[in-house]
């Protein structure tokens, strides 16, 4: 009986490769090849700078009774609707003032000769009747608005720390000292500095007002310094 060609048994590790071939990878393999290696899905790596997500915003700054400061938005809103409360009251009283007298002053210059040529005016009647009353007027609008600054600024703020603007904007002018309690004394002083020398000092009311932006760490005007106070924000 003829037997059956026998064949060389291949090497350990699977068959060599041909000329010019490349060896399969080594291991245990039905077709003498190593199963590729098993890699879990791929997530996602944060970069080395990532710091995690954001966390709370930081409390906001407290004054020294504990309540929170207020910002310079708020601030600035409530001083624009004093400012505004406070024109429309002077306009309402001194319009009528002013309307009569440019009336009177332009009928003057208006007068007609019989020729129908207009009427030189007199120097002297122009400076009497027009000129000197005018002066007379802006000088009683300005000690009348010292007057109103001073009743709405000064007695009205100091019986609850708060004008109309601040109650509106939810503000309320304390003490720096918590153990104090806001006096006539705190709030003329805030007076003096806010309004009567931001008015005689060129520039100074843009310094008083911006000064909270850089100040620390009571987010003090320059009149809250002078006076010992500071702007808080309330509920009501």
């Amino acid at each position: 009986m003829t037997q059956p060609p026998s064949y060389p048994t291949p090497p350990a590790g699977g068959p060599q490769p041909a000329a010019g071939g490349v060896a399969p990878p080594p291991g245990p393999h039905p077709q003498g090849y190593a199963a590729p290696p098993q890699y879990a899905p791929p997530g996602y790596a944060p970069p080395q700078w990532y710091a995690g997500p954001p966390g709370p915003p930081p409390p906001p700054p407290l004054s020294p009774s504990g309540q929170p400061l207020a910002g310079f938005g708020d601030r600035f809103l409530a001083w624009l609707i004093d400012t505004a409360l406070a024109t429309a009251v002077l306009l309402v009283l001194y319009m009528p003032v002013f309307v009569v007298l440019w009336w009177r002053m332009f009928s003057e210059l208006s007068r007609t000769n019989p020729d129908d040529t207009l009427m030189e005016p007199d120097p002297g009647t122009f400076f009497v009747e027009f000129f000197l009353p005018l002066l007379l007027l802006q000088l009683v609008l300005f000690v009348l608005m010292l007057g109103l600054y001073w009743l709405y600024h000064v007695e009205y703020l100091k019986r609850g720390g708060q004008t109309l603007g601040k109650k509106l904007m939810k503000l309320r002018v304390v003490p720096l000292d918590p153990s104090r309690t806001l006096d006539r004394g705190m709030a003329g002083r805030r007076w003096l500095v806010q309004y009567l020398a931001a008015s005689l000092v060129p520039g100074f009311s843009y310094a008083d007002g911006l000064w909270q932006l850089w100040d620390k760490p009571w987010q003090q005007c320059l009149h809250d310094k002078f006076a010992g106070t500071v702007v808080v924000k309330v509920s009501t």
